[in-house]
């Protein structure tokens, strides 16, 4: 295989495994707040922002891609092409599970919200908790791409 092939294919996992589970964190959160705006339909706005927070998972499958992008060309050595698979590999299986699982963080919050409690403020602290490794997915990327 050529190592470019190897680099692309891990820039490609790095997209579309942190763009796959935003949209599983997006819809199982988004799910909650259908069933949620039923109970309290004034309760939109809280939904619609804890809905929305798996979705950053899939941006920063872009942030990481963007780092390797200038790593991408015909020259670039099998050390450096299993670098940039390694790194899509970690951001993309990291990300993907951070995003599923803050989905069911916000979904468990958004139903709290449809039930009349005020824990807005508390999901939306602990949703964070997942992002977190997300972002640390990204600071891998990073820090492999200052090294190759």
């Amino acid at each position: 295989m050529e190592p470019i092939l190897l680099a692309y294919l891990g820039a490609t996992l790095m997209l579309v495994l942190s763009g796959v589970g935003s949209a599983f964190g997006v819809t199982i959160s988004g799910n909650a707040a259908v069933g949620a705006l039923k109970k309290n339909p004034g309760a939109f706005g809280n939904a619609l922002i804890l809905s929305a927070m798996s979705g950053t998972q899939g941006l920063y499958g872009f942030v990481g891609y963007f780092i390797v992008k200038p790593f991408l060309v015909d020259t670039i050595t099998a050390g450096q092409a299993t670098a940039i698979f390694a790194a899509g590999l970690v951001l993309g299986i990291v990300s993907m599970f951070s995003a599923i699982r803050q989905g069911q963080v916000c979904a468990n919050g958004v139903a709290a919200i449809g039930n009349g409690h005020n824990v807005f403020t508390q999901t939306l602290i602990l949703s964070v908790f997942a992002e977190l490794y997300a972002i640390l997915g990204v600071a891998v990327v990073f820090i492999i791409s200052t090294v190759i």
